[in-house]
């Protein structure tokens, strides 16, 4: 049924609900999922395939928790998404391409820029800003290029969405979250399609942790409706934080 042990897939199930909680509300849920994956004997290849099954399923979670409570409309968002999805699988496909070594050295700077970003411009409410970009510019620009680093790498994909939400789209908080989720699960969806067809998806494993994801998912996006920016800016700036030092550690070590 699973392609490792019972009790490794039980802790990867637990590992998965704690990443779509942590993706529902701040993004940054991969740097749960795919160490547990690679810890428990996962080639990298296999990890990062087996979790974009399990991340798709937490995105979508999120989304549609977020679209039934009216902070965002699906409908109003396909022209983007299909952006995100083809981007994300055209990722995918050059990943092997980009020196993940420069991408390690990069984007733990980025990130911390991220985490200052959130933690210190005042002002970052929930309610809306005044538009800096508009809709068919932030479609072309910023979407397809979050989208295609989430195919090739991954870390991070829904901060850098959220930040262009808030800072070019002029969202409030949890409306540019609930907007993120949607493009997310898009360039999952784009990129999963594309590891299918490498053959290394672990079905077993990845179909147990989607309910993990699922779970989390929903748990995460009702705290952060609930609570909103009081909860997402402080656990946006922890995740990034969290995963600049992470990268950081990795590109070091």
């Amino acid at each position: 049924m699973f392609e490792v042990a019972t009790h490794l897939a039980l802790l990867l199930i637990l590992a998965a609900f704690c990443a779509g909680f942590i993706d529902s509300i701040a993004g940054g849920g991969g740097l749960i999922s795919v160490p547990a994956l690679l810890l428990a004997g996962a080639s990298p290849v296999e990890a990062l395939a087996t979790n974009k099954l399990q991340g798709t399923f937490g995105s979508a979670t999120a989304m549609l928790a977020y679209a039934r409570a009216g902070h965002v409309r699906p409908q109003d968002q396909l022209g983007m998404a299909a952006i995100s999805a083809v981007f994300g699988g055209l990722g995918a496909l050059v990943a092997h391409l980009i020196p993940a070594e420069v991408l390690r050295i990069i984007m733990p700077v980025v990130l911390i820029g991220v985490a200052a970003f959130f933690a210190l411009k005042p002002g970052l409410t929930d309610d809306t800003k005044a538009e800096r970009m508009k809709p068919a510019v932030f479609a072309v620009t910023l979407v397809p290029a979050v989208a295609a680093y989430d195919g090739f790498f991954g870390p991070g994909t829904g901060s850098f969405f959220m930040m262009g939400f808030v800072l070019l789209a002029g969202y409030g908080v949890l409306k540019a979250t609930a907007h993120t989720k949607m493009l997310n699960f898009a360039s999952n969806l784009g990129s999963l399609l594309v590891f299918v067809f490498s053959g290394a998806t672990w079905w077993g494993v990845g179909l147990a942790m989607a309910v993990g994801q699922i779970a989390g998912a929903a748990l995460g996006a009702r705290l952060a409706m609930r609570v909103g920016a009081r909860l997402i800016k402080p656990l946006l700036v922890v995740v990034s934080s969290g995963m600049a030092l992470r990268l950081l550690w990795q590109a070091l070590g």
